[in-house]
């Protein structure tokens, strides 16, 4: 599998990024891959920087969403930015980290009415 990093992903997650929902995340702490020879059935996943490996190397929260060519590139635009607002959703309002779960008994469930939510928002404000 390879990994190239993706600017223009990053732009777009900027744009998407201006939504006051998304208040919390520092564009400046996520980085974009796009991978090539991935076997995963999922279009994109986000990595979290845990807190045991930011104390041990000093650094900062930190995140990583990975775009999986083989599968995203296939998505109309509308819903590459519907899987980009997925991935965000994983990460929490404290921006430590970690990552939230798709289920779980919390009010941060990832739920496809939220992303659509989000994503009409994004629609009528860019």
């Amino acid at each position: 599998m390879d990994w190239v990093e993706d600017k223009q992903i990053e732009k777009r997650l900027q744009r998407i990024l201006k939504s006051p929902f998304f208040s919390y995340i520092n564009i400046k702490n996520i980085t974009i891959f796009r991978s090539f020879g991935s076997s995963s059935r999922a279009y994109a996943r986000i990595w979290g920087f845990p807190r045991i490996w930011q104390m041990a190397l000093n650094h900062k929260p930190h995140y990583i969403i990975e775009v999986i060519s083989e599968h995203f590139d296939r998505q109309s635009y509308e819903d590459q930015t519907r899987t980009l607002i997925h991935e965000l959703l994983h990460i929490p309002k404290k921006f430590s980290g970690a990552l939230v779960p798709h289920r779980g008994r919390g009010h941060n469930n990832i739920d496809r009415r939220i992303v659509e939510q989000i994503y009409q928002q994004y629609k009528i404000n860019s």
